[in-house]
């Protein structure tokens, strides 16, 4: 069952981070990685920020949400762990960190060397969280990567092990 995090203007103008916060810091009290791993790919985003009818930005091409979810991935950088990937949250949150322009009949375009970054360096810090965590991860960041456009061979997975 999805879990839903909703954001308030107010919370976003501020970098309030409490919504996500009040619910990521139960799931990770515990040494035993379960309730974690019972919330992978759950989490959802309801983003109540109030635009003018004429403002044609999608939410991520607002500058203070971005900034919100900047300050979200520096204490988080594992998050994509729980976000809803079939949901469009893991395509969303790469677009509120990655600069990007959205077409109204291609959708999202991201900058290509800006996406790749993104991507391995998601690659890098969750590899190191999933195994501090004692979780497989291979199948895992060979999914995240597939989504966003990339293939990772397997060997690559043996560098990372090294």
């Amino acid at each position: 069952m999805p879990i839903s995090i909703t954001l308030t203007t107010d919370q976003i103008h501020h970098l309030d981070l409490s919504p996500a916060c009040s619910v990521i810091e139960p799931l990770l009290q515990t040494a035993n990685p379960a309730p974690l791993v019972s919330q992978e790919q759950q989490l959802q985003f309801q983003i109540d920020f109030p635009r003018d009818p004429q403002d044609p930005r999608e939410l991520s091409e607002i500058p203070e949400i971005r900034l919100w979810f900047i300050c979200l991935d520096a204490r988080y950088p594992w998050l994509p762990f729980l976000l809803d990937w079939k949901a469009g949250e893991l395509a969303r949150y790469a677009a509120m960190l990655v600069p990007h322009q959205f077409h109204p009949r291609e959708g999202i375009q991201y900058n290509p060397e800006a996406l790749e970054i993104f991507v391995m360096h998601k690659i890098f810090v969750l590899a190191n969280w999933l195994k501090a965590q004692g979780l497989e991860g291979t199948s895992r960041l060979t999914a995240m990567a597939k989504m966003l456009g990339y293939e990772l061979e397997a060997n690559f997975f043996a560098l990372l092990r090294d």
